[in-house]
């Protein structure tokens, strides 16, 4: 049995973990230049979502008026468009045309807390009990009304949560609002209807008119594997996520994925990672660019092992070993055969040139006794 053990672990360790073409490995200062941050992958609930787009609206109940119940003149205004006014605030001032020394003058008072949006009046102008001279919107809540079409609006129902995101305001990025009511009727051209969710506005920095974009929650499963949008990278047939490594520092495997549902945060992945493995998120898009310039997985190894691994990463047996070895003396005795191809070249040379010197020293000698 113990044998059986050890040779299935040979076996198992004998295989690759991942192509050398996934891996990637980089220094200290690579990771903070491409800014790499990494969370672990954990079974979460996952919220299951629609996208959809609309506008911001006032609530009409939140809307004043300013206007006077009689004729006169207007001989001050302390407002102007876009001032933050107070209940019961004075705002300007109206002289009546009642008989009087002087004229009788009426205060103008700010009907609510709120903003004042827009201004009919000018100083002296004459204005009548029926004009409307100032409006005042109280901004802290609003709603976000959302386009539906109509095929997903029996899947919402009052109470449906959102979250809502508002692009020209600062801050108002993670909105969580509360579907309260729907639009009195259908839109028969765009085939939607609206849904009007209420959002908080305590800096008031929302307006009326800006675009919304809604992530409306239809369910929510348990326990599903998942991963941060920004971790998922690649093409819609070739999507993957960078883990990092359980043992190296400052090293990544490409990892390819199989995903699943998406909303606006999250990737359900159903084969390809592990629970606890750390994925790359911020940073991942650049990380895939930078395996050209990184160590090969082997160096990597032998650097963090002290010792020699196959060009796989895996380690060696004895197979491995012994072979490596035999490449080497190969290796080797290339070079030494070249070496002594030459030396025997040289030697051969010298000799023949000292043959011929002899030779010819003996032949002069001859020649000189005769």
């Amino acid at each position: 049995m113990k044998f059986q053990f050890l040779t299935v672990f040979a076996f198992l360790a004998a295989i690759p973990l991942y192509a050398e073409d996934d891996f990637i490995a980089l220094d200290k200062i690579g990771v903070e230049n491409l800014g790499i941050e990494t969370v672990e992958i954990l079974e979460t609930d996952f919220e299951e979502a629609f996208f959809a787009i609309g506008r911001i609206e006032e609530d009409p109940k939140k809307r004043g008026v300013v206007s006077t119940r009689v004729p006169g003149r207007v001989i001050e205004l302390s407002v102007s468009e876009g001032d933050s006014v107070k209940k019961d605030q004075v705002l300007g001032q109206i002289e009546s045309r009642q008989p009087g020394n002087p004229p009788p003058r009426i205060p103008l008072k700010s009907p609510l807390t709120g903003l004042v949006t827009e201004s009919h009046i000018r100083l002296g102008e004459p204005v009548e009990p029926d004009k409307e001279m100032l409006d005042v919107i109280d901004l802290t809540t609003v709603f976000a009304v959302a386009k539906i079409p109509e095929d997903r609006a029996d899947k919402i129902q009052i109470g449906t949560l959102a979250r809502i995101r508002v692009p020209a305001a600062p801050g108002a990025k993670n909105l969580e609002g509360k579907l309260i009511r729907f639009g009195t009727e259908a839109n028969s051209e765009s085939g939607t209807i609206d849904a009007y969710f209420e959002i908080p506005n305590p800096t008031l920095r929302i307006r009326p008119g800006m675009r919304a974009e809604f992530s409306i929650i239809t369910s929510n499963r348990k326990n599903v594997t998942s991963v941060p949008r920004e971790a998922l990278q690649g093409p819609p047939t070739n999507r993957y996520v960078f883990v990092k490594h359980f043992e190296l520092p400052n090293a990544f495997v490409k990892a390819p994925v199989v995903t699943g549902q998406k909303n606006d945060r999250f990737i359900e992945i159903k084969k390809g990672v592990l629970i606890g493995d750390e994925v790359v998120t911020k940073g991942s898009y650049p990380l895939a660019f930078a395996g050209s310039g990184s160590i090969s997985l082997k160096e990597a190894l032998d650097a963090a092992h002290g010792h020699e691994h196959n060009d796989d990463g895996s380690e060696m047996t004895e197979e491995d070993r012994r072979r490596k070895a035999a490449e080497r003396a190969a290796a080797a005795g290339i070079g030494t055969s070249v070496w002594n191809f030459w030396t025997t070249f040289f030697a051969a040379s010298t000799a023949s040139l000292l043959l011929l010197m002899i030779l010819g020293l003996a032949m002069r000698r001859k020649g000189g006794r005769r």
